[in-house]
């Protein structure tokens, strides 16, 4: 016992120190660069369509392309990085301001947290070393050789409830404000709290809504064995543009997404570290 006290005390300390949360607080302007990139890949996907690939991974090539694209890449990479330790700590010893199930269902959440921040530091160092492999080519690669035998089918299928119950639960967190109890809102003025409640409420919702038809998207893909919708987001948005109005629901979509980037950036000063 006196060894689980002790880890989870240097874990504390660790959480606690002033350098992981400065460098927390960087990457969560990052992760706004990032969710506004991929906004604008949303907007080129429902009018001008360039080929760039519709998911995090297409925005981070996207601004990899830019001058100072790379160095920038690093930086956040290194604030993502930053913020998946953060993560990771709050889900072993953190959340100790809810208890029972919902500490339980924020330790969760964390987790889920650490991989996304992993995997878009990696992404990111990968675009730096002008790697080339489409991320949703890969998916829809490996979802082929899954959905090769039955089981592996059942397999496409349950990640894609998965992805598709992550989604919706993202929606119903945004709906129901619980964003707000990250904040620091009483350092807020009255405008900033606004600003911030519809900010949040837009980004989750948007963003939960794309999870979800993505993940809708997978569990068709298995049933009717067609690897081509098993690309997750990228698959996702463009089976939204060829439907009616597709190109106006995208459009909403990426305003979302560009409200949650924004939000990313008042979390950068405000967030509770």
């Amino acid at each position: 016992m006196s060894l689980t006290r002790n880890a989870e005390a240097t874990a504390a300390r660790t959480a606690d120190s002033r350098w992981l949360e400065l460098l927390a607080r960087a990457g969560f302007v990052g992760y706004g660069i990032v969710h506004l990139l991929f906004a604008w890949v949303i907007l080129q996907i429902a009018f001008a369509d360039s080929g760039e690939e519709g998911n995090q991974n297409g925005a981070l090539r996207a601004l990899g392309a830019q001058p100072m694209g790379k160095f920038l890449l690093i930086a956040i990479a290194v604030g993502l990085v930053a913020m998946a330790v953060w993560q990771a700590l709050e889900a072993a010893v953190g959340h100790h301001a809810q208890q029972g199930r919902e500490r339980l269902f924020e330790r969760i959440a964390s987790v889920v947290r650490t991989v996304v921040f992993l995997w878009l530091a990696w992404t990111a160092v990968q675009v730096v070393q002008d790697a080339s492999a489409n991320s949703a080519d890969q998916q829809e690669q490996f979802s082929e050789k899954l959905m090769a035998s039955s089981g592996g089918r059942w397999l496409v299928a349950l990640a894609g409830l998965v992805l598709a119950a992550v989604g919706i639960g993202m929606m119903i967190y945004g709906y129901k404000k619980k964003f707000e109890r990250n904040l620091k809102t009483g350092e807020m003025s009255p405008r900033t709290r606004t600003l911030a409640r519809r900010l949040g409420l837009a980004g989750y919702l948007a963003r939960g809504a794309v999870f979800a038809v993505a993940g809708l998207l997978v569990v068709v893909a298995a049933i009717n064995y067609d690897p081509e919708k098993a690309r997750g987001l990228d698959a996702a948005l463009r089976t939204l543009r060829d439907q009616p109005y597709g190109p106006f629901i995208l459009a909403l979509m990426a305003l979302g997404i560009a409200a949650f980037g924004v939000y990313c950036f008042l979390q950068s000063r405000y967030r509770r570290v």
